[in-house]
């Protein structure tokens, strides 16, 4: 027959340990060590809106990799789309927009400056128009609103006995260096 005794005696100790385990459990919880019920839900709280704030502060980040190798390629179509290769065609840019405004392009120069930023050579360029004001204004909104980037910086007026307004522009535009 099996011993019922012994047995007895083991489930006494397993229900002891249980129940210590139970005590010590309770001691925890209402401990000063665990805080009441009240600074726990606090805690919680204030967890939750520092998690909160932190993913909102990376998640502009999220993507980066792909981000940068879009800009990178906007980036190369805006020096194609908006700086020459070559010093001639700001001429070029500048004598079209000229001659479709109606006016009279006496001359025009140009310099490179001796700075290289980002990849674009800076050029000043300084030149001589002539055609009545209102041709002139619309030759400058034409300018500043050009595919190609020119930066007016001076503009100088002067009439004429015969009627016709004179214009020195000095502007600044740019090349897209290694083109």
């Amino acid at each position: 027959m099996p011993d019922l005794g012994n047995s007895r005696r083991k489930l006494k100790i397993a229900i002891g340990a249980m129940l210590a385990a139970d005590i010590v459990a309770v001691a925890v919880l209402f401990s000063p060590l665990v805080g009441s019920a009240d600074s726990r839900r606090t805690q919680i709280l204030e967890l939750k809106a520092e998690l909160t704030k932190k993913t909102h502060e990376v998640a502009p980040l999220i993507g980066m990799d792909k981000k940068l190798v879009l800009a990178k390629g906007q980036i190369g179509d805006f020096y194609k789309g908006r700086f020459a290769a070559k010093d001639s065609e700001l001429l070029d840019e500048l004598g079209k927009i000229a001659s479709a405004n109606g006016v009279r392009q006496q001359q025009a120069h140009y310099k490179e400056e001796d700075t290289e930023t980002s990849g674009v050579i800076p050029v000043e360029i300084e030149g001589s128009f002539s055609g009545d004001y209102l041709q002139l204004v619309r030759f400058i909104n034409s300018l500043e609103r050009s595919k190609m980037f020119f930066e007016v910086e001076s503009v100088g007026l002067a009439g004429e006995s015969t009627g016709a307004v004179k214009l020195e522009i000095g502007m600044h535009s740019y090349l897209r260096s290694g083109a």
